[in-house]
């Protein structure tokens, strides 16, 4: 498989390799050597060294997930515009593991996927900027598909097989998603923020409804999500008062 058919940008070129440490950390290498084809994908089932945000590890069992990084040229995006492409990512794989998940799908602020209360996917995006605009960008995903055992402590990993009963071949589930993630980019280069905007808040977890969070001081407090800034912080109203939190400022509590 060296290219993912009906798509006009994600994996018209794929490069698979058969194991590497970090699918971002190669396909920065390669930006840096190459001007690959936007939309070229770095692909492996087997990514020993994988990141999540804020420096999180990704765990992934070899032959039983997938994990990739796409390289794209957003350059009609402003710099204070990076949370949009975060949106359309999100989405894209939103709308993927719906064909899979009926229901309690929904994105946890700023970019991951879960399942009720358990993370099925996450995504770490690498933008290079250049003045005000985003000269190229990264997009690293992984996805839990077949693993039934997690065993890195991080908090509630859950797998696509452990949902649906049944295990699933993962280069056709790397078809379907690329599928799906480039019907979004193509909306975004279109231009259609709002939309985006809007869809993505309708997919939000916790939404509209009041929630505990914890600051870094592990202070509780409830309020209600209300909005997303520009540059993708959480817009939270507390006492009829809103305020705006940035990634390592905030926290759900449960």
């Amino acid at each position: 498989m060296n290219t993912i058919e009906n798509t006009l940008f994600i994996g018209k070129v794929l490069l698979r390799y058969p194991r590497l440490e970090s699918t971002n950390l190669t396909a920065i290498d390669y930006l840096s050597k190459n001007t690959p084809t936007e939309g070229t994908v770095i692909l492996t089932y087997d990514q020993y060294h994988g990141r999540g945000q804020i420096g999180s590890k990704w765990e992934s069992k070899a032959d039983k997930n997938v994990s990739l990084s796409i390289m794209l040229y957003p350059d009609f995006l402003e710099s204070r515009e990076q949370f949009l492409l975060s949106q359309t990512i999100s989405l894209g794989i939103y709308d993927f593991l719906s064909h899979y998940v009926s229901s309690n799908l929904r994105i946890k602020w700023p970019n991951d996927l879960y399942v009720a209360k358990g993370k099925i996917a996450g995504i770490l995006i690498q933008n290079v900027l250049s003045g005000r605009k985003i000269q190229s960008a990264v997009v690293g995903i992984g996805i839990n598909i077949n693993q039934k055992n997690f065993v890195s402590g991080a908090p509630n990993p859950i797998s696509l097989a452990q949902l649906t009963g049944t295990e699933h071949e993962l280069d056709q589930i790397v078809t379907n998603l690329c599928q799906a993630l480039d019907l979004r980019y193509q909306q975004l280069k279109a231009g259609r923020y709002k939309t985006i905007q809007k869809e993505y808040l309708s997919r939000l977890y916790r939404y509209g409804k009041p929630a505990r969070f914890k600051k870094p001081d592990n202070s509780v407090f409830t309020g209600t999500i209300s909005g997303i800034t520009p540059t993708g912080k959480l817009v939270i109203t507390i006492s009829e008062e809103q305020t705006e939190f940035g990634m390592k400022e905030v926290g759900f509590v449960d």
